[in-house]
């Protein structure tokens, strides 16, 4: 159970922050980097989770549980992902839940001709750019991961959600039919 008496602790005054281990890293290390990245893909998902309603909406909303999750895993360093009552680590399961997640969006999508614009409607924009804020947030932590021990399946999880929210943007412009398609060069001869 977490308790926050109190939101500042001054402890980060001198450009530090704690991990769950007890150890510190500076604010500007690559762990700190991808826990933030996760953190504004959580709050671009807050914005989607306003414009979607229903099965979309609690879908949205279980990821932005697990992207806490994800938070926790990744603010616990060394090499033993295995949960734990002092590590919360992302396991297989939420990934493979993604993965079906992927697959009965898809399912009635129709397929793509051309690359899409990011947009059609408010909920399909919203989700674009949580997309691309989880496309941030994986660079962040596959960066972290050329340096230091990570979670295969967070690793995994990450990658998976930015497939996820770019078919749920499709399955929010009416299955894809009200994507707006690239047209490469379009404004050449304008």
């Amino acid at each position: 159970m977490v308790k926050l008496n109190k939101i500042y602790t001054r402890t980060g005054d001198n450009g530090t922050t704690g991990l769950v281990d007890g150890s510190r890293v500076g604010k500007h290390a690559a762990r700190m980097e991808a826990i933030g990245a996760v953190d504004e893909a959580n709050s671009a998902l807050g914005l989607a989770v306003l414009a979607v309603d229903g099965a979309h909406r609690a879908a949205l909303l279980r990821i932005q549980n697990d992207l806490f999750d994800l938070g926790a895993d990744l603010a616990t360093p060394g090499d033993d992902f295995a949960p734990g009552p002092m590590s919360l680590r992302i396991i297989p399961a939420q990934v493979d839940w993604l993965e079906s997640a992927i697959d009965a969006a898809n399912a009635d999508l129709n397929p793509l001709t051309s690359f899409i614009l990011p947009g059609g409607s408010e909920g399909a924009a919203r989700t674009h750019i949580a997309r691309a804020s989880a496309r941030r947030a994986e660079r962040a932590c596959v960066a972290l991961a050329a340096d230091e021990p990570v979670n295969p399946a967070a690793l995994a999880y990450i990658n998976r959600l930015s497939d996820y929210l770019f078919v749920l943007a499709r399955a929010l412009n009416n299955n894809g039919a009200d994507d707006i398609l690239w047209v490469p060069g379009a404004s050449r001869g304008a």
